[in-house]
């Protein structure tokens, strides 16, 4: 019998029984796995981390997707950094006023693998004529680069203790992405557990985050596979999703979203976005304790 072992906290684990190793290898940037398992069918995992399952894969990728493009009166261009698995581009090639998407990946042969693996995740998307894909540093693309972007979507691993992706998530990076953003843009990155015993990353981000973009809403969806509540932050300068009703969500994704979506709606973005009083709470404090440091640093 065969177990994989994710570890959540100092404190805490998790373990899931493995039917077959589909894919285990350590690549030039992380130790990467694709593996079958038992309670929610075949799964990314990259250095322990549970990236995404087939079985709720949809929860996590519509709840990245969605509410940032609606935010956009008009999204043509969309910039994706990390997204190996193609299923935030197939999100994102829903939405039918899109024509120009690049996605970013530093780690070329997972991205291969994931082609290869994980179709149920991308179903093509890797080969519309829309996409671009690149492969190198996100800082670096971002950073050197010189166009602009409707959308900028960050789909990169969480923060952690001595990670290189912690330069990903620092007040100065994201300032850059700023720049990259045309007029009325909007950015959206995952933020790490939502989980109310470990909120530490999710509250350093959206602190770090309400310092550099106008109206940064954090929301969260439940995603069984992770185990917990996950956390989102969308910076939408001119249109508040806090504010979008549920029966306009509906009309809009009526107009714009190619075929029926799984688990978004407007009843559901309602849910993501309206935050209980506790984490609420803890956002406030966390914003106030960055405030007095001036500027948010991830080590790394």
């Amino acid at each position: 019998m065969s177990w994989f072992k994710e570890r959540l906290t100092p404190n805490e684990t998790r373990s899931r029984r493995v039917r077959r190793v589909v894919v285990k290898k350590r690549t030039k940037f992380q130790n990467a796995l694709v593996a079958d398992t038992y309670s929610f069918g075949r799964c990314l995992v990259l250095d322990g981390e549970m990236q995404s399952s087939e079985f709720d894969e949809f929860i996590y990728h519509e709840a990245l997707v969605h509410p940032a493009l609606l935010c956009h009166p008009n999204p043509r261009s969309v910039l994706i950094l990390g997204g190996g698995e193609g299923a935030t581009v197939r999100e994102v090639l829903r939405h039918r006023s899109v024509d120009d998407v690049v996605m970013v990946d530093i780690d070329g042969e997972v991205v291969d693998f994931c082609r290869r693996h994980l179709k149920t995740w991308h179903q093509g998307s890797f080969s519309s004529s829309k996409l671009k894909v690149v492969i190198d540093d996100a800082r670096a693309y971002v950073e050197n680069g010189g166009r602009g972007f409707d959308v900028i979507i960050s789909d990169l691993p969480t923060p952690a203790t001595g990670s290189p992706v912690n330069a990903l998530y620092t007040a100065d990076f994201f300032r850059a992405l700023r720049r990259r953003l045309n007029h009325g843009g909007v950015f959206v990155t995952q933020a790490g557990s939502g989980d109310f015993t470990q909120l530490e990353i999710h509250g350093r981000i959206h602190a770090t985050l309400r310092r550099q973009f106008r109206n940064a809403r954090p929301y969260y969806a439940h995603v069984p596979s992770f185990g917990v509540p996950w956390g989102f932050v969308v910076a939408a300068p001119v249109k508040d999703p806090l504010a979008m009703t549920s029966g306009s969500v509906d009309a809009e994704i009526r107009r714009r979203v190619k075929g029926p979506l799984s688990f978004y709606d407007g009843m559901t973005h309602q849910g993501l976005f309206n935050v209980s009083k506790n984490i609420r709470a803890i956002l406030a404090r966390e914003k106030r304790v960055m405030s007095l440091k001036k500027k948010v640093i991830f080590t790394h």
